[in-house]
């Protein structure tokens, strides 16, 4: 990773807060992003991971510690991302292009290039305001445009004077990713519900204007009564065109497909009250009338849908697509091409840190690759001269690696790990019985009453207007409206405790989970293991830690990576100059100081990772793969609420149990030595896709993720399980999951108490109906008072959860 050099701060660096003051709300919570604080170590420093605690100091140093005076109380945590190498190599290509085009548009033509990229770690408007700041003190920079709710930022800069790399390092480095933005595909359907909402309010607040007149006394001799009327049923026949559309082609295509939706009961209310409407006002019987009635339903029920996809769409934008993982092959003589155009026998050059897409014969003299994502290994391993590399190996050593290849992009396991799986939809059962018992209950009602009414009076015309009062006033608002807003505040209420729901229909497969199949490495364990005694750090001299932090800086190896973070949150110093040299599966040296296995450029034996000076030992470090903090009580939590725990890793079996045993967890429920179709068959035998929630990490988790009921992952920085997962979860615990499950509790509870509202409503709505009370004035009463009891339904539902 190359060295980031900040720029001079704006303002005089303030004083850092004092570590270890008291969190908002007297909660034991990071200074930086508002996680819970776990364990001891991480209450003492006052951050939730070194990476928070990096960012912090950062943040501060360069005087822009308004940033949390904005900021919202819980956000991203700044996790290993910070500190990861990243080839930026297709951003500069980028940035060249962007720059050339303004050349070859001639000299009269602006010289303003432009870029447009995704970015992924953006979760409030203090975030927008830090990026914003951060560009601006770029040399060349000219304007940025942050796109929060849809994961973007357009750059604009002075042709020839800006470094697009430098700043994605730049950003990187408080905690912000840069990737491709990726194919563009249609408008997103909370856009298109936006423009909808905005026509068929103006439409509706129209038809409100001309009905009143008619409410308050108007007769049709009047003569503005006529145009009224037009003006009436034109905006009403708008709104149903606009609005009213989007329901009926759905609820269409839903019994097409023979299946039903919530969209059906609205698409019987909004037909029914138009066709009613429009009789009446062509018979010139004002009692049919029901315009009003009829544009207001459809703007709330437009309100209510837009809520529910608009919250889960804002948090499937936040992770980058994988246009950001999958990089273009670079071939040995410099030509650089898709995956998919890779042929056998092509030379490879793999860069540190980038991942084998295919698996290839290693044509450097040795090499070292971790293979977590693929088989759970946490351990590196080396490799040597004409040894096959399976494809997902992550090159973790300094140098360039040549490979040949030995299959294409259609023969790699890890294509077939990083393809978008497939699943069955899953319906929401209540919401089915619901509407089956509504559509088939008004319709028999509205039946009976027209029968009965015919048979009573022998009038037609008021037979009818009975019939359309019943399909007018069994307005379905409380599932049609509180339902969706139900669900948009459990996905607000877990945002802030860090889960992000990415898929709708993630609310019913909650309800049937009863095992949860945890990964091991990475899942149940953190990522990079874990300095054992960090205190050795901070006793080392200034030259001891310049050589240290040149040492490990830019190196994808895990215990390099461990202590980059401790270092850089402690403090960072420049890094020595010089030639770095290494020596595979042994360690690196830079000029006299060297940083390795215990035994290798030292005079002692032992274990640990041994730091020393001219062959005497400075430092040893002690690092071990440690279960996340609050492991342990949360799995205990989860069986308490009747879940069976399942742990899969590809993992040695002995390490599974090891670890097993330490979250109090019986032998039998830990699975080791699994590959990654391995865990797919464990799901299809004991029932995954009925009830199995899967939690995993890596590439490795794939195929066990297309097999399960529902997915989680609490790595989204990688780029293959994020785009795949239902839900993703921040922090260095497990307790989003629990978090999960208790906030979809409450959530079907409280519609549990919406559907008895509703039920105990339509029996008095229609009641009034059949008995031939019900005229567009009182339908045009009950609709928002039924509205607005069942948002405070919602509202008092679900403050527990808003307010925890």
């Amino acid at each position: 990773m190359s060295t980031v050099t900040l720029p001079a701060a704006e303002t005089d660096s303030p004083a850092l807060p004092e570590v270890g003051a008291t969190p908002p709300r007297g909660k034991p919570a990071c200074r930086h992003c508002g996680a819970p604080l776990l364990d001891v170590r991480m209450r003492e420093s006052g951050f939730c991971c070194a990476g928070c605690s990096y960012v912090f100091r950062l943040v501060h140093e360069q005087g822009l510690g308004g940033y949390y005076r904005i900021k919202d109380e819980i956000t991203v945590p700044a996790d290993g991302a910070v500190f990861e190498p990243r080839d930026y190599a297709w951003l500069e290509e980028a940035r060249r292009a962007a720059d050339s085009a303004c050349v070859a548009a001639g000299p009269t033509a602006p010289k303003i290039p432009e870029l447009t990229l995704g970015i992924q770690g953006i979760s409030c408007a203090g975030c927008v305001w830090l990026i914003e700041r951060l560009f601006l003190r770029q040399p060349g920079a000219r304007d940025i445009n942050v796109n929060a709710q849809y994961g973007t930022m357009r750059l604009r800069w002075l042709a020839g004077k800006f470094s697009a790399p430098d700043f994605a390092r730049l950003i990187q480095s408080f905690g912000y990713v840069v990737g491709p933005v990726g194919v563009r595909g249609a408008e997103p359907e909370s856009r298109g519900l936006v423009k909808r909402i905005g026509l068929c309010a103006a439409f509706a607040l129209n038809v409100m204007l001309f009905s009143l007149p008619v409410y308050f006394g108007m007769e049709r001799a009047f003569e503005w009564a006529g145009l009224f009327g037009v003006l009436n049923a034109g905006f009403g026949t708008l709104s149903v065109l606009v609005g009213g559309s989007y329901f009926l082609a759905r609820a269409g295509r839903a019994l097409r497909a023979r299946t039903l939706q919530i969209d059906l009961p609205i698409a019987i209310g909004i037909a029914g009250g138009y066709v009613g409407s429009l009789y009446g006002w062509l018979a010139g019987e004002e009692r049919f009338v029901y315009f009003d009635f009829v544009s207001a339903f459809i703007v709330l029920m437009l309100i209510g849908r837009w809520a529910q996809v608009a919250a889960v769409e804002r948090n499937r934008r936040r992770v980058l697509g994988h246009s950001a993982a999958l990089a273009r092959v670079r071939l040995a003589g410099g030509e650089e091409l898709a995956p998919e155009k890779l042929r056998l026998g092509q030379v490879l050059l793999l860069a540190p840190g980038q991942t084998l897409l295919v698996e290839s014969r290693l044509e450097s003299a040795e090499a070292m690759f971790s293979l977590a994502s693929i088989n759970g290994e946490a351990e590196p391993r080396v490799f040597r001269l004409g040894a096959r590399v399976p494809a997902g190996a992550v090159n973790v050593g300094r140098a360039e690696v040549r490979l040949a290849a030995l299959q294409t992009w259609s023969e790699s396991l890890f294509a077939q790990l990083v393809a978008p799986g497939e699943r069955a939809p899953v319906c929401h059962p209540l919401i089915e019985r619901v509407v089956r018992g509504y559509a088939a209950g008004i319709l028999i009602v509205g039946a009976v009453a027209g029968v009965s009414w015919w048979l009573a009076s022998g009038d037609a015309v008021r037979t009818w207007a009975v019939v359309t009062a019943v399909l007018v006033v069994s307005c379905p608002c409380a599932i049609a409206l509180a339902f969706p807003l139900a669900d948009e505040m459990a996905t607000v209420a877990l945002r802030r405790r860090g889960v992000f729901v990415r898929e709708a229909d993630l609310w019913p497969r909650l309800a049937r989970v009863r095992q949860i199949v945890f990964d091991k490495t990475g899942t149940l364990t953190l990522e990079t293991p874990v300095l054992q005694n960090p205190a050795t750090l901070r006793e080392l001299t200034v030259p001891a830690r310049a050589a240290l932090l040149a040492l490990v800086q830019g190196n994808a190896h895990p215990v390099s990576q461990c202590l980059l973070e401790t270092m850089l949150a402690q403090g960072a110093v420049e890094p020595l100059a010089g030639d770095i040299v290494e020596t595979v599966g042994q360690g690196v040296a830079i000029g006299q100081w060297s940083l390795g296995r215990a035994g290798w450029c030292d005079r002692e034996s032992g274990r640990g990772t041994v730091f020393a000076r001219e062959g005497e030992v400075v430092a040893r470090f002690n690092f071990a793969d440690a279960a996340r903090p609050d492991a342990r009580a949360e799995l205990r939590a989860l069986q308490a609420r009747g879940i069976a725990i399942w742990i899969l890793s590809g993992d040695a079996q002995e390490k599974t149990r090891s670890l097993a045993d330490e979250l109090g967890l019986p032998a039998s429920r830990a699975c080791g030595e699994l590959t990654p179709h391995g865990k797919a068959e464990w799901l299809d035998t004991h029932g995954g896709a009925n009830n199995a929630m899967m939690v995993g990490d890596g590439a490795n988790d794939s195929l066990a993720f297309d097999r399960a009921l529902c997915r989680g992952t609490p790595v989204v920085h990688r780029g293959v399980l994020g785009q795949k997962a239902d839900f993703h979860y921040l922090g260095r615990g497990i307790g989003g999951l629990r978090a999960l499950l208790e906030v979809d509790a409450r959530r079907r509870a409280t519609q549990r108490v919406i559907l008895f509202f509703s039920i105990a409503y339509n029996l008095l709505a229609v009641g009034l109906a059949v008995a031939g009370h019900v005229n567009p004035l009182v339908a045009a009463v009950l609709m928002p008072v039924n509205s607005l009891v069942t948002l405070l339904i919602v509202t008092l539902g679900m403050r527990p959860v808003l307010r925890a």
